[in-house]
């Protein structure tokens, strides 16, 4: 590589990925996104940051709404879920406890401040320099090779933060009740209060994520994948997010929309979405249902809710256990989610994915015409099979859904690969006019709801 000529171009920088010799800048928007949601506070903020930077407005859930025709809206839950939407004016969201070790560790989440007028304030809070690492014994194991990496949960897994610690008692010698220093030590207290710049007597209440401080990143020999922690789901959220902005810049992309275009970012997908912000609450029906009752100046006819719900159809994106070079025999032989082979439609016969035949079909034919491949997934039978939030809001919604995906490497892994192409392309997709689409589906009554 040393001899080429020089005039040779130079590489690509790192937050661009060429695709036939033309600068994508979507990737970089996405390595972007992936670097500022460390948790899902934060990436509830990124999203709430790009849409009022687009032209979005900030709806409260406690308030009455006012939604008019070509306008663009949006919610927050718990400020680790969100719900955005567009009007057309033509109308009537498991752990893995190894992944831990040997990292360079930080925390980030969401901090409950006292301010000086005595007032309680929501602040964000990543240190991104690292603090914490829970080293591997993995020598002082002679059996681990044979019986596999089985570490205790409860005491292999305490994060190293200090080896000497401060010269301060661990109990809060006022016994504050309101503070957070009767229950944490004092050095972490003294990080999260320098970093608000506040008192530790201030911080009154911590939600803290344990996160990898390596920034997400391009790679490969032809700078074509992303190594990133956090993929699964981000990904698909920043697709969906961006292509519900792309799609209507302003009010006149939406004047011959017929339906109602919307995104949901949901939290607690890995842990069964049984939260007030997750898949399993209400959410979406309350979202959709005050929707309907405010367009209609809540003069609404009989079953009107039950109707644009049976007129509705939601895509489930959710990223995709790739086939595996080292490990090709754990997927069913036909249907291996492949990079590069087009985005993945996950079925299974136990309604693990929400998909069926019908859902299926529409979803393909909308690839073939804007030209862009699909491919599908089986698990194998005697393997086990993940899911997604695709039944939950199938069934708690009774919407017509189905499940799709990226194709992935090292999912659940602190850090997991992808294509960048892929990734460029399902926002394309994802983001076309929904309303043209469905015409040329035949479709024209039926809304799409894009949801993560």
């Amino acid at each position: 590589m040393a001899s080429a000529a020089a005039n040779t171009p130079p590489p690509p920088p790192p937050s661009l990925f060429y695709v036939k010799s033309r600068p994508n800048p979507r990737v970089g928007d996405l390595l972007n996104y992936l670097n500022e949601s460390w948790t899902q506070f934060h990436a509830t903020a990124e999203a709430k940051r790009q849409l009022l930077a687009a032209g979005f407005h900030l709806l409260n859930e406690n308030d009455e709404w006012d939604l008019k025709p070509g306008g663009r809206y949006f919610f927050t839950r718990n400020m680790s879920c969100l719900v955005a939407f567009s009007v057309g004016r033509n109308i009537w969201r498991w752990f893995m406890a190894h992944i831990l070790f040997d990292r360079d560790l930080s925390v980030a989440g969401r901090v409950i401040v006292r301010g000086t007028d005595g007032s309680f304030l929501h602040k964000l809070v990543k240190v991104k320099k690292p603090l914490l690492r829970i080293p591997l014994a993995i020598h002082l194991d002679r059996t681990v090779n044979k019986d596999g990496f089985k570490p205790n949960l409860e005491t292999h897994l305490i994060p190293l933060f200090a080896t000497k610690p401060e010269e301060t008692s661990t109990e809060s010698k006022d016994k504050n009740t309101e503070s957070s220093k009767a229950v944490h030590h004092p050095l972490l207290m003294q990080v999260l209060s320098d970093e608000l710049s506040c008192s530790t007597d201030d911080v009154v209440s911590i939600e803290l994520n344990l996160c990898d401080t390596q920034p997400s990143c391009l790679g490969g020999g032809n700078n074509e994948f992303i190594f990133s922690g956090r993929l699964d789901n981000l990904a698909s959220s920043f697709c969906a997010l961006r292509a519900l902005i792309d799609s209507c810049k302003s009010s006149n992309d939406l004047s011959s929309e017929p339906a109602i275009r919307m995104a949901a970012l949901f939290d607690n997908e890995e842990v069964g979405s049984g939260s007030v912000q997750g898949a399993g609450a209400p959410t979406m029906f309350q979202a959709m249902r005050r929707i309907v009752g405010c367009l209609a100046h809540n003069e609404v006819s009989e079953g009107a809710i039950e109707r644009a719900i049976r007129k509705s159809f939601l895509v489930s994106a959710d990223m995709a256990h790739g086939v595996h070079p080292n490990f090709m025999e754990k997927h069913e032989e036909h249907h291996r989610p492949e990079m590069r082979k087009g985005l993945v439609i996950k079925h299974n016969a136990n309604l693990r994915y929400a998909t069926n035949g019908i859902t299926a079909f529409l979803f393909k034919e909308v690839g073939k015409i804007l030209n862009l491949p699909t491919q599908e997934f089986v698990v194998r039978n005697d393997m086990g099979c993940g899911s997604t939030i695709g039944p939950i809001l199938a069934s708690g919604v009774g919407i017509r859904t189905v499940d799709c995906g990226i194709a992935q490497l090292s999912m659940h892994r602190i850090c997991g690969g992808s294509r960048t192409d892929i990734e460029v392309r399902i926002s394309v997709w994802i983001g076309v006019s929904l309303g043209e689409l469905l015409l040329l589906l035949q479709l024209r009554q039926q809304s799409l709801i894009l949801l993560v």
